[in-house]
């Protein structure tokens, strides 16, 4: 069983939709999200931009970091990337720790459309990039 854990700052719309990505990809997974500083629930437009790609993460909440302090992961992967934003430091047990940024697509502001925009090009990002990772680091090989 491969557990993965995934830290942002919120735990509201990156670390949610990588987490729905990466169990969609792989159910057998063991996959966690979480934040130094959790927000009161995962971003409406998270969970809206998911959605159009298949994926439910409307039962998702954002969780503390610190219950994951005393498990024991194959992967801490931190995704948050804006200058502004502190990356959390996982001081549990990890066998690899990895960093994938992305912007955080909550600061979008303008229209709309402009900020759903935003929230699908973070979320197709999100996905390219734990595809790949998902592909080269925990993907069975075939004989």
């Amino acid at each position: 069983m491969i557990r993965i854990l995934i830290l942002c700052t919120g735990n509201s719309c990156r670390s949610q939709m990588a987490e729905g990505f990466l169990k969609s990809f792989d159910p057998s997974l063991e996959v966690y999200s979480a934040g130094v500083n959790p927000s009161s629930q995962v971003h409406p437009k998270a969970v809206q931009v998911m959605r159009e790609v298949g994926i439910d993460i409307s039962g998702c909440y954002p969780k503390d970091v610190d219950q994951f302090i005393d498990k024991s992961f194959d992967y801490v992967i931190t995704v948050c990337d804006n200058a502004r934003e502190s990356c959390p430091v996982f001081m549990g047990e990890v066998k690899e720790q990895l960093h994938i940024g992305f912007e955080d697509p909550a600061e979008a502001t303008g229209v709309e459309e402009k900020i759903l925009s935003e929230f699908r090009r973070i979320r197709d990002e999100i996905q390219y990039s734990f595809r790949q990772f998902y592909d080269k680091k925990i993907k069975p090989t075939e004989n």
